[in-house]
């Protein structure tokens, strides 16, 4: 361990022989990068309002309206929630534009706990994950 603290994060995450860690270090890494990711998604969500469009949560994800009329009534949906009254003028066209920000945020959400559950049973199952580190 004292070799990590001294050459850093080279020394994590090397393929070199003999380096254990290496995988766990790059899925560690890779973990940063999409959690970076949905925090920039998020910004560009809430500064473009669309935080909220959609009015339903379902946990294991949804596709978002596909016809005109499924739009519609999503659309009715959303006019009945406090965060309309921001946005009277909103056409069906702007709405569309912030449900799916909305949506992006909440897929990409799912998956970044995919990124990090799965690899996460993997290497705990196999024992790959260094003591200490749990």
């Amino acid at each position: 361990m004292s070799a990590v603290l001294r050459k850093g994060l080279p020394a994590i995450a090397s393929v070199k022989a003999g380096n254990a860690n290496a995988a766990v270090a790059k899925w560690l890494l890779g973990c940063a990068g999409v959690v970076g990711g949905i925090v920039h998604v998020g910004g560009v969500t809430r500064l473009t309002k669309s935080g909220l469009s959609m009015t339903d949560w379902k946990p294991l994800g949804s596709l978002p309206p596909i016809t005109p009329d499924e739009w519609n009534i999503e659309f009715e949906r959303y006019k009945q929630f406090p965060e309309f009254e921001q946005r009277k003028s909103m056409t069906i066209e702007e709405f569309q534009f912030i449900y799916y920000w909305e949506w992006g945020h909440r897929m990409l959400g799912r998956f970044v706990g995919v990124c990090f559950a799965a690899p996460f049973a993997y290497f705990a199952v196999r024992k790959k994950i260094p003591q200490g580190y749990y």
